[in-house]
């Protein structure tokens, strides 16, 4: 891509709101252009696959179907792919590390400056990485203290037993026995310093490593 070649922009959020205002930022920028809107993560998958799409901004949370990590995943692993930016208002390690892990470029919150959004644009069509603050501060603090890290086996765990989800239950939900759960379980409060459910999901929201 040359200095004088726009940076073409997919705006992917289930929100008409939250894709206008993105929309009203990004083409008040010189060298930006919103080329598509997808109102799911299915239809971005497929807007994006179509090859004039230098950028994708992508929320993580849709109504139904599938979730932008998902999304992300299977727009990264093709050739030639976008660049992916997440542009979320969740910033727990779940989800962090898990759209991360799925090939994001970027990750910014919703309540960044124009200025910010713009910049992390830029970057992310260049191939480089922009975090929010927190987001970076939360990946730091994870490999300074790896001992509290979970999983993202455990963090699906605890997040069911949260919703309130018998052992039974999550292991139904998750295809697990019950017995995988139990162990799961004793290794998020080994990690945690905890002895009880209610204690492990107290700590792990205060943490930031589940949403609630």
């Amino acid at each position: 891509m040359t200095d004088d070649t726009p940076i073409r922009l997919l705006l992917a959020d289930d929100h008409p709101v939250v894709r206008a205002g993105l929309r009203a930022v990004l083409e008040t920028e010189p060298g930006l252009v919103v080329t598509a809107e997808a109102a799911t993560a299915e239809d971005a998958v497929a807007r994006a696959a179509e090859g004039d799409i230098d950028v994708v901004l992508m929320d993580l949370r849709f109504g139904r179907g599938m979730g932008g990590a998902e999304a992300t995943a299977r727009i990264t692993a093709r050739p030639g792919a976008p660049r992916v930016l997440i542009v979320t208002t969740y910033d727990t390690d779940a989800d962090t590390l898990h759209a991360i892990e799925a090939g994001a470029t970027g990750y910014l919150l919703k309540d960044a400056p124009p200025e910010e959004l713009a910049a992390a644009v830029r970057t992310a069509a260049a191939g480089r990485t922009t975090l929010a603050p927190t987001v970076a501060d939360r990946l730091m603090n994870r490999l300074r203290t790896p001992g509290t890290s979970l999983t993202r086996r455990e963090v699906e765990v605890l997040t069911l037993v949260a919703d309130g989800l018998s052992n039974q239950a999550v292991g139904a939900r998750l295809h697990l026995t019950e017995g995988t759960v139990k162990s799961h379980l004793a290794r998020v409060f080994t990690k945690l310093d905890v002895d009880s459910r209610t204690a492990a999901v107290a700590v792990a929201t205060d943490l930031g490593l589940i949403r609630r």
